[in-house]
């Protein structure tokens, strides 16, 4: 019986990989759940449903098609969400995640509209990304007139863990500022609130506007920056599933979540590169039961996420900016290089890039709209000019 368990590179990757996905971004959740109004009760229940999205649908994909189905949340969905200009209805937010839930389905089951969404250039995705995730990095920076200390000690964490431990980088930075924060007494009284898990539903409403300028980016940020990264991990080592289960099990598991808070579950990239490779299981063909221990890990955070959410809404409002703009840092850098390598596509990048992070905001519709629209024209522009000549 001891011979078919796992070994114990399984157990230990799995955990690692659970600690790095949940603990380096949770504080990016909490403040994208701030945004949004979500008071204590509902960012518990989010948090808990996107738990137990990314533990039982993982599980079941990687039973399935027996292979390491990693899943993680939507972290540029997050930051997209933290971005969002504050009072919109928390049922109109609910609608939002169902409209880009039922997307990503749609994209599954329909191969034209898989076709169609491949016509929309990475550079252009990528630099409405990045346009979202600037202003975080760059108020990590302002912070520095409030509590320059702070942010000189988490830069200095995050320098030298991506130098010496990078899978650790985002871990390590919250253990430092938490162990910062409880060194100067800042803490606050944690809110009241369950300790276990638990879901509270909403009936959503769904509103054109907060689809057309939340929902849609919400889809193609988590499509371009999770769910396509994630399946080239599996391809680069050796795996060659088909991408349209993965897109309905995904877009299945963002639904079911989405009524109690969930804003998106899709594929992993680093934390799946953590539970894929040769050090987690000697044996490609039974790595899926290292995902499997992931998805049990995952299990026992939902059932502790109302605690672990009380313990991040009482971090002082600084230390919670601090923790996310380095969070995002990685993934900044990540989009940045995508919308510049192709150069004919700079300019029409760079125009999305700037539209995206001015915070542009008109007929109720956010930057992000504007930022993609423009993008597009400006690709279009380029197009029509050349033709002409």
């Amino acid at each position: 019986m001891l011979a078919k368990l796992p070994p114990p590179t399984a157990w230990s990757s799995a955990l690692i990989a659970t600690l790095v996905g949940f603990g380096g971004t949770i504080a990016l959740v909490v403040q994208a759940m701030r945004t949004l109004g979500a008071d204590v009760e509902q960012t518990t229940s989010a948090v808990t449903a996107l738990c137990l999205g990314i533990a039982l649908a993982g599980a079941a994909l990687s039973f399935t098609l027996r292979i390491p189905i990693v899943l993680a949340w939507s972290t540029p969905g997050a930051a997209l969400l933290a971005a969002t200009a504050p009072g919109l209805a928390w049922p109109a937010v609910v609608g939002v995640f169902i409209a880009a839930a039922l997307m990503m389905i749609a994209l599954g089951l329909i191969p034209a509209l898989g076709r169609l969404a491949q016509l929309i250039p990475t550079a252009i995705a990528s630099a409405m990304l990045a346009g979202v995730l600037l202003p975080f990095c760059l108020g990590l920076f302002a912070l520095g007139t409030v509590d320059p200390s702070l942010v000189l000690a988490l830069v200095a964490v995050f320098l030298i863990a991506r130098q010496r431990a990078p899978i650790y980088a985002l871990l390590l930075v919250l253990v430092a500022g938490l162990l910062l924060a409880l060194a100067r007494g800042d803490l606050a009284s944690m809110p009241a609130g369950p300790t276990f898990g638990r879901l509270d539903p909403a009936l959503p409403v769904f509103d054109l506007q907060s689809i057309l300028g939340l929902g849609i980016p919400l889809f193609l940020v988590t499509l371009v920056s999770q769910n396509l990264p994630g399946l080239a991990v599996l391809r680069t080592s050796g795996y060659a599933p088909a991408l349209r289960p993965l897109l309905l099990g995904t877009g299945v598991a963002s639904l079911a979540a989405a009524p109690f808070g969930a804003h998106g579950i899709n594929l992993a990239a680093i934390t799946a590169a953590i539970c894929i490779n040769d050090d987690a299981h000697p044996d490609a063909d039974k790595r899926w039961l290292v995902a499997a221990l992931y998805a049990g890990f995952y299990l026992l955070l939902a059932a502790l996420a109302p605690l672990l959410v009380r313990v991040f809404l009482a971090l002082p409002p600084p230390l919670i900016a601090a923790l996310t703009g380095i969070a995002l840092i990685p993934a900044l850098l990540g989009a940045i290089e995508a919308m510049l390598q192709e150069k004919e596509q700079r300019d029409a990048a760079i125009i999305t890039f700037l539209a995206t992070a001015s915070g542009l905001a008109l007929y109720g519709l956010g930057s992000t709209f504007w930022g993609l629209l423009a993008g597009l024209l400006a690709i279009g522009a380029k197009s029509f000019a050349r033709v002409k000549s």
